[in-house]
Parts: C-alpha cells; structure tokens; sequence
C-alpha cells in the first residue's frame, strides 16, 4: 500500500470514527415509505447494528397476549393484553420487538436515536403504567389501529430508562409510526419528554431530533431529479456530461443527516407504481442504497471474536404493504426476499403465545445456477 493510500485511509476511519465515539456503538438504520396510485402505503427499512449480530427473529403475536413492562427498581411495570395479532422482527433473543405490521395494517420501525433519546424520569409510584424503551414497539403495535390512536394511547403510559444488560444501558430509540392510510408520526422522547411530530415525507434516520433534520432540509432544495440545463457563457455551450446532474451536491456519507437527505430525494423521485406489489420493488430498490459494509456501524471498542459470521452492518432489510397486510425481509446471509401475508394467520388466543421463527434457515445466499447444459 502507498504512504498516501495510508494516509487516506487512515484519516477516512478516523473520520468514521470521530462520532461513534462520541455516541458509542453507532447504529445507521433508514427508513421510508412510498404511497402507490392505489393509495397502498409501503413501509421499507435498514437495520444497521456493528457491534454484533442482533440475533433477530420473525416473530408472531397472537391477539390476548399479556406483555409484563419492565422498571429500573424491578417492580412490576405496566400490564397489557394485546388487542390485535402482530408479525415483526425481534432482537436480543428476547420478545423485544424492532420492526413490524399489526393485522390492522399498522407499521412501527425502532431506530437508534443516540446522545438525544432521554425517557421519562421513573416514579415508583408510577410503576404500574411504567414500560422500557424496548418494550415501546411492542405496546404501540399490540393495542393501536392508526397513528391517532398511537399519539394518544402514548399519553398514558411512562417510557423510563431501563438498562439492558447486552446493551450497558437504557436504549436510546425512537420510532416511525404508519397507519393503513399512509398517516405517518415520530415519536421521540427528548429533555425527558414525550414529542410526537407529524411526518409528512414519511423518512427516518437517527441523531439529531426529527425536528433539526427538517430544517436540515432547507440546505437542499436544489436537489431534483430533472438534470441540470445547459448554459452558455461566452460562446462556448456547457451541456451536463451525465445523467443525474439534478443531484449533484447531495450527501452521500453514512451520516443520520446525509441519508436523510438522500432518503428524502429517492422518495421524491420514486417512479410512479400503480399497487403495493409494484411498490415493493420500488421500496427494496431504494433501501439497496442504505446498506452499509461492515466496518462501518461500530464503535472503535468493537470486538472482532462478536463480528465474526457477519458479513454486513446492515443484518437485515424488511418492508411492509399496509393494504396487502404483506410482511417482507431478506438479511446479510440471504438477499432472497421472504414473505409473511398476515391475512393467512390466525391471530386467535392461543396457550402457546408468542412463536418465534429463524430470520434465515440457512445462512447462505440463495443462487439458482443457470448454466446451459
């Protein structure tokens, strides 16, 4: 390698580096959603963890399931039956859900919101309406039909600040709330406080708060799809030397804020699909955009024995049809897109509870070999 190779490389993880220690372990998960001419909203995410194998499964809820929230003192937090039969996607090997679709075509995504997530101040006399930040997805998804519904059923509940043991602490999430009508909210707990914010371009990424991203915005209204004109100056004509010339200037590191940009513009520019089958193919060939090499979502303290088997920071992308009630996913082993239709399940009370179920059956990729014989 040449000394100046070195030295390029060498500045570009420091680059890398300089915010993952500031927040700790990074996490650079995208989501979006597309609206079909049928009106089927389309939810599509990332899920970005370098630290080490989320170890996520498919999960099934039944309607009647009790969840237990959890306290920092380890009273007993708050009790609550499910209402309505979920699919998702878990992680920790613990029924924390992070990502998925009720029978009522509600869709939540967790995503990371490091150095600004602080939950409500936990009050023991407060046990019994108290729940952890990783228990949030599983209350919004199990009891609530719309994102009306979500913003006031949050009113009753306190997020307080749980450690959990394989993560050293209180997670800091936010989430990405879609109802059926494609209505979209983000819910965020900032200074202590519960903030609800309206999300009419239906994109999340992490850090800062969803409000500084939307100013953020303002500094790339330039950006469209429609290339550049050609100018004259002088007498010399100046034509754009390629497609894509609308873009020019848009942000493309790993950042929150340059893929929420980017998540902004390739939503904007989507083409046009008539149904929620259609926009799955639309949904999917945005997220490729976001998936990210390994080396790029951990922390400096990463250990290489934890990475060892995973082959990306990006473990899994899924997507949801909220009108089809359709659950998709494929994961770094397998870009096979796998499909769960929630119509088909029976939802039911049942002794067996929750059912988990392998993201992969196989951690291989799924080749068919076509070669002429």
């Amino acid at each position: 390698m040449s000394l100046l190779k070195r030295a390029l490389t060498g500045y570009l993880l420091l680059a890398l580096a300089i915010p993952v220690f500031v927040y700790g372990t990074a996490s650079a998960c995208t989501s979006i959603v597309l609206m079909a001419d049928d009106g089927s909203a389309v939810y599509g995410r990332t899920m970005e963890w370098g630290a080490f194998d989320l170890n996520s499964r498919l999960t099934i809820v039944p309607r009647g399931y009790e969840f237990q929230g959890h306290t920092p003192d380890g009273k007993p937090g708050f009790r609550w039956k499910a209402r309505y039969g979920v699919v998702g996607i878990d992680a920790l090997e613990k029924d924390y859900l992070t990502d998925g679709m009720n029978e009522k075509g509600l869709v939540v995504g967790v995503l990371y919101l490091p150095g600004f997530a602080e939950f409500q101040p936990y009050d023991p006399a407060q046990a019994k309406i108290s729940i952890s930040s990783m228990e949030l997805a599983n209350y919004v998804l199990s009891q609530f039909a719309t994102v009306d519904e979500v913003r006031e059923g949050l009113k009753k509940i306190r997020v307080v600040p749980v450690p959990e043991p394989a993560l050293g602490g209180p997670v800091p999430v936010h989430l990405t709330v879609i109802d059926q009508s494609g209505k979209a909210i983000v819910v965020q707990y900032l200074k202590k406080e519960l903030k609800v914010f309206d999300n009419p371009l239906r994109v999340l990424t992490n850090s800062p708060s969803f409000d500084w991203h939307m100013t953020n915005l303002r500094n790339y209204l330039n950006l469209s799809a429609v290339a550049l004109p050609a100018k004259k100056i002088e007498n010399l004509d100046f034509r754009p030397i390629g497609a894509g010339s609308g873009l020019l200037g848009i942000p493309g590191d790993y950042t929150p804020p340059s893929r929420f940009v980017r998540a902004v513009a390739y939503t904007q520019t989507a083409r046009e699909t008539p149904d929620g089958d259609e926009t799955v193919y639309e949904v999917f060939r945005i997220m490729d955009n976001f998936n990210l090499p390994l080396g790029t979502a951990e922390g400096p303290d990463a250990s290489p024995e934890l990475l060892e088997g995973m082959r990306s920071s990006t473990i899994w992308t899924s997507a949801a049809d909220t009108k089809n009630l359709k659950y998709y996913y494929h994961t770094q082993h397998n870009r096979k897109v796998r499909m769960v239709d929630l119509k088909k399940i029976d939802f039911s009370p049942n002794k067996e509870g929750i059912k988990r179920f392998p993201l992969d059956r196989q951690k291989s990729q799924d080749i068919e070999d076509v070669t002429p014989q």
